[in-house]
C-alpha cells in the first residue's frame, strides 16, 4: 500500500470515527479534537496492515478491520507502549481508566479458548450507504466467506439498536445485550459459520 492510499484510508477512518459512540467516548473532549481523532485513526489503521487485518470495499468507502485473534494475544507488556501515547494522544488519563474497566467486561463476552474472528470496526462514508449501494452487502459477504474460509466465529458489538437489527437480518445472531455506563445498551453479536443456515456467500 502506497503513502497516498494509507493517507486517503486514515482521512475516511477518522471521518467514521466521529460519528461511532465507542470513540467519540474514547477521544477526549476539549483542545485540538480532531487531530486526537486523526492519531487513534492512523494507530488503527496501522495495526490493521501490520496485522493484514484490513478490508476495503470496491470503491474504497467502506472500510472494516477483522482481525483473526484469540485471547492468548491480549498481552498488555507487548502493547504498553503504543497504550501510553494513545493515553497521551488520545483519551487522557481519566478516559483510560474508565476504557480499562469497559473492555475487561467486553472481552469477557468473547471466546476464552482458540482463535475467533473479531470485527473491530466496519464503516461506510454517509453518501454510501443504504441498500441501493451495496457496499454494505459487499463487505458483509467478504466478512462470511473469511469466517467459512477459517471455520471461525465472527464477533462484533455495536452501541446502536438500529445496526444490532441489521446484523441479525444478515445472519448474526445476538447472544447479550449489556447496559453500557454511557447509558446506551451495547449488543453483542456472532455469526457462526458452522450453523446450517448460514451458507457460504
Amino acid at each position: 500500500m502506497d503513502k497516498l492510499e494509507r493517507k486517503d484510508i486514515i482521512d475516511k477512518v477518522t471521518t467514521l470515527l466521529k460519528e461511532i459512540p465507542s470513540s467519540m467516548d474514547i477521544v477526549k473532549k476539549g483542545g485540538n479534537r480532531d487531530a486526537r481523532f486523526r492519531y487513534l485513526a492512523t494507530h488503527m489503521v496501522d495495526k490493521a496492515i501490520e496485522k493484514d487485518a484490513l478490508i476495503l470495499s470496491e470503491n474504497r468507502q467502506g472500510i472494516a478491520i477483522l482481525f483473526k485473534t484469540s485471547k492468548k494475544d491480549d498481552n498488555i507488556w507487548k502493547e504498553l507502549w503504543t497504550q501510553l501515547k494513545l493515553v497521551a494522544n488520545v483519551t487522557g488519563v481519566k478516559n483510560a481508566l474508565d476504557i480499562l474497566k469497559t473492555q475487561k467486561y467486553i472481552k469477557n463476552q468473547r471466546p476464552q479458548e482458540g482463535e475467533y474472528l473479531y470485527c473491530w470496526f466496519w464503516g461506510i462514508l454517509k453518501e454510501y450507504r443504504g441498500a441501493d449501494t451495496q457496499v454494505g452487502k459487499e463487505m458483509k459477504d467478504e466478512f462470511f466467506k473469511i469466517a467459512h474460509d477459517t471455520g471461525l466465529e465472527l464477533y462484533a458489538e455495536t452501541r446502536g439498536r438500529t445496526n444490532a437489527i441489521v446484523y441479525q437480518r444478515v445472519g448474526f445472531d445476538l447472544f447479550h445485550e449489556w447496559d453500557h455506563p454511557s447509558g446506551d445498551t451495547m449488543y453483542f453479536l456472532k455469526y457462526n459459520p458452522n450453523n446450517p443456515r448460514n451458507k457460504r456467500p
